[in-house]
């Protein structure tokens, strides 16, 4: 993640990870989530804080999830199901319920599918937010997998040439195995910036970068631009631009890729994405599962894949940059040094935090 969307060291409240995902847990309980949902929902919000993901972590997302309970947008009690099921797929009805803690269920379903067939995949609809994607498609690398998710989500992006905003950002991540190295886990929007970033950016009263959004009439912005507030009309009507930002720097490329996520994602399962959607909120999901074993030996894949991204790290950097990085690597860098020093939140967060627990009767004890 960008450096502008870290919160910065001067303000920064260090909070230790296991007693947050406890406070994490018993907010979750307290919507009516069980004990098991709220586990599996916390350790994917806190796997994003980990590795430095805020825009997916509990600052972000944390509130947005109680605000679908309570408005019944999500449902706590989701009985999610299998309606179609060959060997290797398997279609399934998330029943409103919320994406980050039916995912990781229905990846588990992909992984023992590949473990018989070589390949499993998961196109779920009905659904709500995941959280971060990598998350879901990382849990293939213990398998010994390469492992993929993407979502199909509301609208906010504007195709290219277009003035209406009509894809969402689309998400689409990859996880791989290597041997020594660190795994390539690759997690990016098929828009220019993801819509949680617009949010930090708000927070943290920074600027949008040129080619990151488009007026209302779908013109890419391609100058620095300053948010004002959150209840300024005119920023209520801009829109995110696909990955690429114009047509000459590839925008249909970005435009093309969410459409492809809309296809598996949504369109597989039956349910309508993108302009037939009508701006009804929605996030459907696909995930998939790819035994290294069924293609090759998978000692030579993770002995091959070490070779690949040692290669990648020893390229010579260009002019002013220290090193080349791999998608995964600074993550996990990140990871070492927050288990180490603590999650940095902003104070508007922990004062957050420091309210709804005060309002639940949840012991608040969370700063490093």
């Amino acid at each position: 993640m960008l450096e502008r969307f870290h919160v910065p060291d001067d303000i920064a409240v260090r909070v230790d990870d296991k007693k947050l995902k406890e406070v994490v847990e018993k907010i979750f309980q307290s919507r009516g989530i069980s004990e098991k949902d709220s586990q599996i929902a916390s350790d994917v919000l806190l796997s994003a804080d980990i590795k430095g993901v805020d825009t997916h972590g509990v600052s972000n997302m944390l509130r947005r999830y109680l605000q679908y309970y309570d408005d019944g947008i999500a449902k706590p009690d989701a009985d999610w199901n299998i309606i179609r099921e060959t060997a290797s797929c398997a279609t399934v009805d998330c029943d409103r319920g919320l994406g980050l803690i039916v995912a990781p269920q229905c990846m588990d379903i992909a992984i023992e599918k590949a473990k018989n067939t070589g390949v499993g995949m998961v196109s779920m609809g009905n659904g709500r937010h995941l959280g971060m994607a990598g998350y879901h498609a990382a849990k293939a690398l213990e398998h010994d997998m390469i492992g993929v998710c993407m979502t199909s989500s509301s609208s906010g992006v504007v195709p290219t040439f277009a003035s209406k905003a009509v894809l969402g950002t689309n998400p689409i991540a990859l996880a791989a195995p290597a041997k020594h190295e660190i795994p390539f886990i690759f997690d990016a929007a098929t828009s220019t910036i993801a819509t949680n970033k617009i949010r930090l950016a708000q927070r943290l009263g920074v600027q949008l970068a040129p080619g990151w959004v488009a007026d209302k009439n779908g013109n890419p912005v391609m100058e620095n631009f300053s948010l004002k507030s959150t209840n300024d009309p005119d920023e209520e009507r801009l829109l995110q631009l696909p990955l690429g930002a114009t047509r000459e720097l590839g925008s249909h490329k970005g435009y093309s890729l969410g459409v492809v996520v809309d296809i598996l994602g949504s369109i597989l399962n039956g349910n309508l994405a993108g302009p037939l959607s009508n701006n009804v909120l929605h996030q459907n999901h696909f995930v998939a599962a790819y035994s290294i074993e069924a293609f090759i030996d998978t000692k030579t894949f993770k002995e091959l894949m070490d070779k690949y991204l040692k290669a990648l790290r020893e390229l010579p950097p260009a002019p002013g940059y220290e090193r080349v990085l791999y998608a995964g690597l600074p993550e996990h860098e990140e990871s070492q040094k927050r288990l180490e020093k603590g999650i940095p939140l902003h104070p508007e967060v922990i004062s957050w935090f420091e309210n709804i627990c005060s309002e639940l009767g949840i012991e608040f004890d969370i700063i490093k």
